[in-house]
C-alpha cells in the first residue's frame, strides 16, 4: 500500500495533499514546485514569492531572476499557505502561470527534474531583466497547473493553489501508516544478545515474549510443545489493531466535522452530483448550486462505498487468481527443468551410439534443446515477473481502498470516491483474456530419429513432435460472474488451466425458461455473453461446449437463472425522439417541443403481469398526456395511440380516452394534474391492459387480446413532467372503476 502513500513528484509520502481536477493527488509544496510561469506575467513572480515578513512588492521586483528557482522548493522559505502581497491586492501566493507553446502544457521547455517515480517535473523559468518594468500595473494573470501522472493542466482561479480541495482522507490514512510503521519500529526483541535488539517479527500469545526472525527460529520452533502456539504480528505492525492500516478515527471519534470550504461555519451535509462535490446548505442558498441535482451526502458516501466494495470483489477474485497461477508457473519451471534434463541424457545416449560420426552433430543438436529449454525458462520467468507486478499493484490498491473504506468521513470519501472507483474497475479490467494462462508447456514437442543410414548423419535434426488433436475438454462456468438483471442474463466460462487442445469457438445453450429443450442462442470465440430479452419471473438453464476441427466437447455443468419477478427499468435515452429531455437517471422526462413526442422505457414484456406508476410532476395548460404501451418501432413524432404500434390512454384535467390506430373509445370521467399517479397494468397472461389514477381503475380493461412484445411508452409535451415508478407489486385489491359517461 505504501507506493499508493507516495507522492509523484517527490516520491515520498504525501504532504498536505490536494485534489486535482484529473483525481490525482500531489503534496501542496510539490504543487507550487512544479508550477511554469508565463514570460508575460512574469512580473508578479517575486511578490507572489515573498514569505511572511519580507519586503514589499517593489522590492522583491528589483530582485534578480535566478533567485527565483531556489524560492519554489519546499520548505519554510516556498511556505505560501496564507501569504498575500502587501499593497498588491488580493493575489495569492499560490497563483502561477503556465508557459505553453501552442497550448501544449510544455512548449519548448526541457525536463530539468525527475522524482524518485520517474515523473518529470518542470521547473521555474527566470523573469528575463526588464520584464516587471514594462508590465508594471498589469491586471492578475491567468495561471494553471500541469498534473505530473497524466498532464493534463487546470486552471486557478483568484484562489491559487487554495482552489484545490485538501485530501483528507488520504492525509489521515498516511498519518496512520507513519504512526503504525514508527510503532512497529519500536517493538524491539526480547530474547537478542545483540546490542540494540532487532526489530520485533513475531508475537507469541501464549509466552507473551516478541521475538525477531532469527531468535523466533532459534528459541520458538513450530514443533514439540510450540506447535500449537500461536504467532502474529507484533503489535504496531501494519495490519494489525493500532498499526498502520488500522485504528482511523471516525467521524465522531474526536475527528472534527469538516467545514464548507466557501462557509466556514456550515458543516458538509449534501452532495452536488453535477459538480462531484460536497457542499453545505449555504451553498444551495447561494444559489450557485441551486439548479443542481443534490443528494443527501450519506445516501450517495453509503452508494458510492458499495459501489467501491463491489469492484472490490472483482479485483481480490483475480488476485486470488493470480495467487494460485503463480502456483502454476512455479511447478511449471520444475517440469520444464526435469524434461529438459530427461531430454538432454536421452539426446546423449542416442548420439554416443552413433559413433564419432555423431560428435558434431551432437553438439548442435544439443545446442538447440537448450536454446529450447532457455525459450521456455525465459518466457515462464518473464510471465512471473509480469504477474507478479501486477499483483503486487493490486494487492496495494486492495489495502488502500480498504483503509479508505474504512473512514468515516463522507465528505473525503466522497472527494476521491470516482476515481477510485475507476481505478479499481480498471485494475480488474487488465487482467485479460489469456493473461492467466501459461504462453508455454512444460512439454519439449521434439524427438530425434536415430535409424537413419550412416550417410544421413550430417542431416539429423528434431522433428516436431505432432500429438493428435482431440476435442476440447468440459469448458468451467465462472458463476461468480453469471449473473441476472431484470430479463437478462450473463454466463462467463473458461478452459480448464494447461489445457493443450486448441479450441475455435464455443456453443451456449439456453431453455425456453419452462423446462423445455435447449436451443443455441451463441456460438463465437467470446467468453463471456449477455442474453437479453428473456421472461420476467422465469428459470432458465444454460450450458456451454467447446469445438474444434476435431469435433465438439462435451457439455458443461449446467448452471440455473432466475430472472426477476418484477421489472426495474428506466425511460430508454437511444430510441427517444430527440426533443425528450431525461433527467433523474433516466428517470424523469420532459420535452422541448410544444407537439407531442414518444419515449420507451428500456424493458421489453411477452410474458407475465407487470405493474408500473408515472407521477406528474408538472402539469400546465391542461395538456393530454398519454400513457401506455408499445412496439419498438412506434412513430415516436405523434401522440401515443394514433398509430397501430401503440395502445394508449390519453387523459387532460377533465377525462380520459383510450387509443389505437388513431380511434378513441371509452370516454371516463375524471382527470389528471400536478401530483396525481398514473398506474400501468399489463397482464400478458389475461392480455388485457388497464389504467389506473390515483389507485383507482379507470374505466373498464382498456383494450384486450394484444399479443407479442410490448414496451412502456409515454408521449408528452414540454406542459408536462413526468417521473417513472418501476419494480412495484401488482395491485390486488382497487376501487370500484368509474363508469364510462355517454
Amino acid at each position: 500500500m505504501e507506493e499508493e502513500l507516495k507522492c509523484p513528484v517527490c516520491g515520498s509520502l504525501f504532504r498536505e495533499p490536494i485534489i486535482l481536477p484529473c483525481s490525482h493527488n500531489v503534496c501542496l509544496p510539490c504543487a507550487r514546485t512544479i508550477a511554469v510561469q508565463t514570460p508575460d506575467n512574469e512580473q508578479h513572480l517575486p511578490a507572489l514569492l515573498q514569505p511572511r515578513g519580507s519586503a514589499t512588492p517593489a522590492a522583491s521586483a528589483a530582485a534578480p531572476g535566478p533567485s527565483l528557482g531556489p524560492s519554489l522548493g519546499p520548505g519554510p522559505a516556498a511556505s505560501l499557505d496564507s501569504e498575500c502581497v502587501a499593497g498588491g491586492g488580493v493575489e495569492h501566493a499560490d497563483k502561477l502561470s503556465l508557459h505553453s507553446e501552442t497550448d501544449s502544457g510544455y512548449g519548448s521547455y526541457t525536463p530539468s527534474l525527475k522524482s524518485p517515480n520517474g515523473v518529470r517535473v518542470l521547473p521555474l523559468v527566470p523573469a528575463p531583466a526588464g520584464a516587471a518594468a514594462s508590465q508594471r500595473g498589469a491586471g492578475p494573470a491567468g495561471s494553471s497547473l500541469t498534473c505530473p501522472q497524466c498532464h493534463r493542466s487546470a486552471s486557478l482561479d483568484q484562489r491559487g493553489l487554495r482552489g484545490f480541495q485538501r485530501n483528507r482522507l488520504l492525509e489521515a490514512i498516511v498519518q496512520r501508516y507513519q504512526q503504525g510503521r514508527a510503532a512497529a519500529a519500536a517493538a524491539k526483541c526480547q530474547l537478542c544478545d545483540r546490542s540494540p535488539p532487532e526489530p520485533a517479527a513475531a508475537l507469541c500469545e501464549q509466552c507473551d515474549v516478541l521475538y525477531c526472525s532469527a531468535c523466533q527460529l532459534r528459541c520458538h520452533p513450530a514443533r514439540g510443545p510450540f506447535a500449537k502456539h500461536r504467532l502474529v504480528p507484533p503489535p504496531g505492525a501494519p495490519g494489525t489493531p493500532g498499526g498502520g492500516d488500522s485504528g482511523g478515527k471516525g467521524a465522531g471519534g474526536g475527528r472534527k466535522l469538516p467545514t464548507c470550504a466557501e462557509h466556514d461555519l456550515e458543516n458538509y451535509s449534501m452532495y452536488c452530483v453535477s459538480c462531484r462535490s460536497p457542499v453545505c446548505y449555504q451553498c444551495l442558498e447561494d444559489g450557485r448550486h441551486g439548479k443542481h441535482d443534490v443528494k443527501a451526502l450519506g445516501a450517495v458516501w453509503k452508494q458510492h462505498k458499495a459501489q467501491l466494495s463491489q469492484a472490490l470483489n472483482g479485483v481480490s477474485d483475480k488476485a486470488k487468481e493470480a495467487k494460485e497461477f503463480l502456483v502454476q508457473l512455479k511447478n511449471l519451471l520444475q517440469q520444464i527443468q526435469e524434461n529438459g534434463l530427461d531430454y538432454e541424457a536421452c539426446l546423449v545416449a542416442q548420439c554416443d551410439a552413433l559413433v564419432d560420426a555423431l560428435t558434431r552433430q551432437k553438439a548442435k543438436l544439443l545446442t538447440k534443446v537448450t536454446k529450447e529449454r532457455e525459450h521456455k525458462l525465459k518466457v515462464v520467468w518473464d510471465q512471473i515477473n509480469h504477474c507478479t507486478l501486477k499483483l503486487r499493484q493490486s494487492t496495494g490498491l486492495m489495502e488502500y481502498c480498504l483503509e479508505v473504506i474504512k473512514e468515516n468521513d463522507p465528505s473525503g470519501f466522497l472527494q476521491i470516491s470516482d476515481a477510485l472507483i475507476k481505478r479499481v474497475q480498471v485494475s480488474q479490467e487488465q487482467w485479460v483474456k489469456g493473461a492467466l494462462e501459461p504462453k508455454v508447456s512444460a512439454e519439449f514437442d521434439l524427438t530425434l530419429d536415430s535409424e537413419p543410414l550412416l550417410q544421413a548423419i550430417h542431416q539429423l535434426d528434431f522433428i516436431q513432435m505432432k500429438f493428435p488433436v482431440s476435442v476440447p475438454p468440459v469448458p468451467l462456468l465462472q458463476l461468480e460472474k453469471c449473473c441476472t438483471r431484470n430479463n437478462s442474463v450473463t454466463l462467463a466460462w473458461r478452459m480448464p488451466p494447461l489445457s493443450h487442445n486448441p479450441v475455435e469457438g464455443y456453443i451456449l445453450e439456453l431453455d425456453d425458461g419452462d423446462g423445455g429443450q435447449f436451443r443455441e442462442v451463441y456460438v463465437g470465440k467470446e467468453t463471456l455473453c449477455t442474453i437479453d430479452g428473456l421472461h420476467f419471473n422465469s428459470t432458465y438453464n444454460a450450458r456451454v461446449k467447446a469445438f474444434n476441427s476435431s469435433g465438439v466437447g462435451p457439455y458443461s455443468k449446467t448452471v440455473i437463472l432466475q430472472t426477476s419477478d418484477v421489472a426495474w427499468f428506466t425511460f430508454d435515452p437511444s430510441s427517444a425522439h430527440r426533443d425528450i429531455v431525461l433527467s433523474n437517471d433516466n428517470q424523469t422526462a420532459t420535452c422541448s417541443s410544444y407537439d407531442d413526442r414518444v419515449v420507451l422505457g428500456t424493458a421489453a414484456f411477452s410474458k407475465g403481469v407487470h405493474y408500473w406508476e408515472l407521477h406528474v410532476d408538472r402539469y400546465d395548460n391542461h395538456p393530454d398526456p398519454a400513457f401506455g404501451i408499445a412496439r419498438i418501432n412506434v412513430v415516436k413524432d405523434i401522440m401515443l395511440g394514433k398509430d397501430d404500434k401503440a395502445w394508449a390512454m390519453y387523459v387532460d384535467n377533465n377525462r380520459s380516452w383510450f387509443m389505437h390506430c388513431n380511434s378513441h373509445t371509452n370516454r371516463t370521467e375524471g382527470g389528471v394534474s400536478k401530483g396525481a399517479t398514473v398506474g400501468v397494468l399489463l397482464d400478458l397472461n389475461k392480455h388485457n391492459l388497464t389504467f389506473y389514477i390515483n389507485g383507482q381503475q379507470q374505466g373498464p380493461p382498456a383494450f384486450e387480446n394484444i399479443e407479442g412484445v410490448f414496451m412502456p411508452a409515454l408521449s408528452l409535451n414540454r406542459n408536462v413532467q413526468v417521473t417513472l415508478h418501476t419494480g412495484l407489486e401488482v395491485p390486488q385489491c382497487v376501487k370500484q372503476p368509474k363508469l364510462p359517461s355517454n
